[in-house]
């Protein structure tokens, strides 16, 4: 059981920090050729400007920004809470709040990187050819691991 605990400790300390680099990289659009990559923050070529974002867009990239800072925030949360529960729960009881937090998390990367998905995989001008980078990799691997952590959370049992 400690063997367990240690990995999804390890897990959740991973996944707040691939969190943090998907946020703050602007890498979540790469240009094939011309070296151009776009982020929830910058257009970056040879130097970086300002996301170009059409009006009717730009609520939809503040709804991004806010969500993906939101689950840095929750996950952080759910890490702090899961270490004090660690140490004041009774043996045998379960970390509901922490899972609970972390589902939270997961639900706000979810919003987040289906908002990014439908509006701003195009950012990149459609003269150049364009992949996912591996931010928006990042935040897709951290959906994943914060849906598994919040699960294992409200099944773990201390021991």
């Amino acid at each position: 059981m400690l063997v367990l605990l240690a990995g999804i400790f390890v897990v959740h300390i991973a996944t707040v920090i691939m969190l943090f680099v998907s946020t703050i990289s602007n890498v979540w659009m790469v240009g094939t050729y011309n070296k151009v990559s776009s982020g929830l923050w910058l257009l970056c070529n040879q130097t970086c400007s300002e996301l170009p974002v059409r009006s009717a867009d730009v609520a939809s990239l503040k709804t991004v920004q806010a969500f993906m800072i939101l689950s840095i925030i929750f996950s952080v949360i759910a890490l702090v809470v899961f270490i004090a529960q660690l140490f004041t729960l009774e043996k045998g009881k379960r970390f509901y709040i922490t899972g609970t937090i972390m589902l939270v998390c997961w639900l706000c990367i979810l919003i987040a990187v289906s908002i990014y998905t439908a509006r701003f995989t195009g950012q990149i001008p459609p003269s150049v050819t364009s992949h996912h980078g591996y931010c928006f990799i990042l935040a897709w691997i951290c959906f994943c691991f914060s849906f598994i952590i919040g699960i294992l959370y409200l099944v773990l049992r201390k021991k």
